[in-house]
């Protein structure tokens, strides 16, 4: 039984979160990891039991688990207020540590030195995602009809070039059409799983009702965005080349705090300043809406059998973008350096190393990334005539 939480001052809230933002390194499970430890382990704010309902009840609403689970605990100490002062906190300086990186990015990328980072984060950045996808399996495909929707959803976006969105969602409405049985709104479905049909150059408003439209159906690890974007902005649309995306997420991942942040860098590379802001308030937004609607709810959410039906579904489909995706970027991340054909097996065993200490010693990824980027300067280094 749960009891009622202690008044916590908006204050001890806002001081809390901003350093959370600045410090939780290594993905979401690392983030709600960090927090449960300071907010029922060092403070008491919440017991073991209802901090678990709240991270529950995320896997059940679109959007970036971990900053949802910072919404719901701001929401249940402060309310609405609290709710949204935590998210925007843990939000608004990664937000800013990303862009700045950003800027950086555009305005000295092309130096060596930086490259050499890049090229070495890159392969360290495809064994973070692998690692993720192996650490999922378990959990998503949990009986024979989930690996038969898994291959399906696999073999639609591969072969047939099926959105991502869609062969997602469309796992979830199978899987819970099967076990549930019950009437789905599926046509509702299908309409928000449209892709946004843009043109050749994006515009504020093309970036933040794209990244609005996924952040409101955005299940799963926030490493699930880089499957969308894969799709949409490269494959698709063209905004972004897909070496442009692995540099995207090797800032975002090199930066503390949300991993969705990577829509902010996204959205500069695409629209300078104005994008970048569009893409993270439309990335975010629809978390702090789904959160304050849904938190009222949660113990019957916890209870739905079609909703965890759903869920289950997706799971599987989430699998199947995240290794295709993973596919796409090692092509791109094991490039030789400066034509350097030597350097292409270094970034082979650097991935390989990364994702053997990544499974079986559980080494921290910021770690990981940080001596890929060191490879990368000796890398250089080593193979630039003097």
């Amino acid at each position: 039984m749960q009891t009622d939480p202690p008044q916590v001052s908006y204050g001890a809230l806002a001081r809390l979160f901003v350093r959370l933002s600045l410090t939780a390194f290594g993905g979401p499970v690392a983030h709600i990891a960090m927090a449960q430890d300071e907010i029922v382990t060092r403070r008491g704010w919440l017991t073991r039991d209802h901090y678990l309902d709240l991270i529950a009840a995320t896997n059940l609403i679109p959007g970036p688990n971990s900053t949802e689970v910072m919404i719901h605990v701001g929401y249940v100490l402060r309310g609405i207020p609290g709710a949204i002062l935590t998210g925007a906190c843990f939000i608004v300086p990664t937000f800013l540590l990303t862009l700045a990186l950003s800027v950086l990015y555009v305005s000295t990328g092309a130096i060596p030195a930086v490259e050499a980072l890049l090229w070495g984060i890159k392969p360290v950045i495809v064994a973070v995602i692998a690692d993720a996808a192996y650490r999922l399996f378990p959990a998503a495909l949990k009986n024979l009809l989930l690996w038969l929707i898994f291959a399906l959803a696999g073999s639609a976006i591969l072969f047939f070039d099926i959105p991502e969105v869609i062969a997602i969602l469309g796992a979830g409405v199978v899987y819970s059409l099967i076990e549930v049985r019950p009437r789905l709104p599926v046509a509702s479905a299908l309409l928000f799983a449209q892709p946004i049909l843009f043109g050749d150059r994006a515009g504020i408003f093309d970036v933040f009702f794209y990244f609005l439209k996924i952040g409101s159906i955005l299940f799963g690890s926030g490493y699930v965005l880089i499957a969308y974007i894969q799709q949409d902005l490269v494959n698709s649309f063209g905004w972004l080349s897909t070496r442009e995306l692995l540099d995207a997420i090797a800032i975002g991942q090199i930066t503390p705090g949300p991993v969705s942040t990577t829509a902010t860098v996204v959205g500069y590379l695409v629209a300078g300043l104005p994008g970048a802001f569009a893409a993270t308030i439309g990335i975010f937004l629809p978390s702090f809406v789904f959160v304050i609607l849904t938190a009222p709810l949660i113990p019957r959410m916890r209870r739905s059998r079609l909703m965890s039906a759903f869920l289950d579904g997706v799971n599987a489909g989430v699998i199947a973008a995240i290794l295709i995706t993973v596919a796409h970027l090692a092509a791109e991340a094991l490039q030789p350096l400066d034509a350097n054909l030597a350097s292409s097996a270094i970034a082979v065993l650097l991935a390989l190393a990364s994702l053997v200490a990544l499974i079986r010693f559980r080494i921290n990824a910021t770690w990981l990334i940080l001596a890929g980027a060191l490879v990368g300067l000796a890398v250089q280094l080593l193979t630039t005539p003097t």
